[in-house]
């Protein structure tokens, strides 16, 4: 939480900072403010990329403990896994569908086919099993 409100002050000051430094370039009439606004996207952009990546990072490394040798043995795809993760969390279907981006049809097939290769009969117990197995965290 400490970080996030750091990150986000960061933010803030180079915010202020650039619409200053845009203040002083428009006084002393170097350049129009369209140069101006498209620096202060520019490096906003560049900015988001940055924490993007770096949640991205942490999130497959807290998600996923599994190797690819693991989930060959046991017949799940990458995106069965990634359902499986997902399932582990508690989010429903619906849920499940629109963070991967696919239909919640296309969630129900995954969710019936780890169902099948974990040999369980329900989501809980699919996920006593992946956790035995050591392919989520705890």
């Amino acid at each position: 939480m400490k970080r996030t409100v750091l990150i986000f002050s960061a933010l803030i000051i180079a915010l202020f900072s650039l619409m200053q430094l845009g203040k002083y370039v428009l006084v002393q009439n170097t350049s129009s403010a369209e140069w101006i606004i498209a620096g202060i996207a520019i490096a906003f952009f560049f900015i988001g990329i940055l924490i993007n990546r770096k949640s991205q990072q942490k999130e497959t490394l807290k998600a996923g403990r599994a190797s690819s040798s693991q989930l060959s043995e046991l017949g799940l795809s990458k995106r069965e896994y990634e359902v499986l993760i997902h399932l582990s969390e508690g989010h429903s279907n619906k849920e499940i569908a629109d963070l991967l981006f696919v239909t919640e049809s296309t969630i129900k097939t995954h969710v019936s086919n780890i169902l099948l290769k974990l040999d369980a009969r329900r989501r809980t117990e699919a996920i006593a099993k992946a956790r035995e197995l050591d392919l989520i965290v705890r």
